[in-house]
C-alpha cells in the first residue's frame, strides 16, 4: 500500500479561446482530491464571476503592496491588468495533500515550472488560429480590437508551448477532456510522489 507525499501543482495555459477555463471546470466537477488555485487580479469581475472562486479581486495598490512584500509565486501583467499567485495558498494546499490547478498564462507559468521542479505543466492548443478566432468572437465579451491583441498574443504563446510537459488539442472537447484527465491521473501515481506504507 502507498499514499502521496503532497499535492501536485498543474500549471495549465492556453491563448486566449482555447477552451482552458472549460476543460480545467469540467476536471474539477469530475476528480476530487483536486482544487483551483484562485489567483489575485486587477480586472473586473466578468458576468458571474465569483469573488474567492474565480479570483481575489483587488485595485493596483492593493496588488503591487503584495508584489513589495514578496507574496506572490508568480505574477504578470496581460492586456493591462495584473494577475497573481498567492505563494502561501499554494504551499497550504499542496502541504495539506491536495492537488491543484494553477489556470496562468505563459508569462507566470515560465515563473513557476523555474521556480518549482515539481510543478507539471500542461498546454492547450486550440485546433487554429481561424477557430481560435471565431470562439473569440462567438463568446461576445471582448471588442474587435482586444480579440485582434488576443490572436497576436496567441502565436506568441503557441511558440512558447515547448517549455510544457503535456500538450493537449482540443479540437474536441470530449476527447480533450479525456487526455487532459489522464495526464492528472497519471502524475497521481508516478513512484516518486508515492511513499510505501
Amino acid at each position: 500500500m502507498f499514499a502521496r507525499k503532497r499535492g501536485i501543482l498543474f500549471v495549465v495555459s492556453a491563448p486566449s479561446g482555447a477552451g482552458k477555463s472549460t476543460l480545467c471546470n469540467k476536471l474539477l466537477d469530475d476528480l476530487e482530491g483536486i482544487d483551483f488555485s484562485v489567483s489575485y487580479t486587477t480586472r473586473p469581475p466578468r458576468p458571474g464571476e465569483v469573488e474567492g472562486k474565480d479570483y481575489f479581486f483587488v485595485d493596483r495598490d492593493t496588488f503591487m503592496d503584495m508584489v513589495r512584500k514578496g507574496e506572490f509565486l508568480e505574477y504578470a501583467e496581460v492586456y493591462g491588468n495584473l494577475y497573481g499567485t498567492s505563494k502561501s495558498f499554494v504551499q497550504e494546499r499542496l502541504k495539506e495533500g491536495k492537488d491543484l490547478l494553477l489556470d496562468i498564462d505563459v508569462q507566470g507559468a515560465k515563473q513557476v515550472l523555474e521556480n518549482m521542479q515539481e510543478a507539471v505543466g500542461i498546454f492547450i492548443f486550440p485546433p487554429s488560429l481561424d477557430e481560435l478566432e471565431r470562439r473569440l468572437l462567438a463568446r461576445g465579451t471582448d471588442s474587435k480590437e482586444v480579440i485582434e491583441k488576443r490572436l497576436e498574443a496567441a502565436k506568441w504563446e503557441l511558440d512558447q508551448a515547448g517549455m510544457y510537459h503535456y500538450w493537449v488539442l482540443n479540437d474536441d472537447l470530449e476527447r480533450a477532456y479525456q487526455v487532459f484527465k489522464g495526464i492528472v491521473l497519471a502524475e497521481r501515481h508516478r513512484s516518486k510522489r508515492l511513499e510505501r506504507m
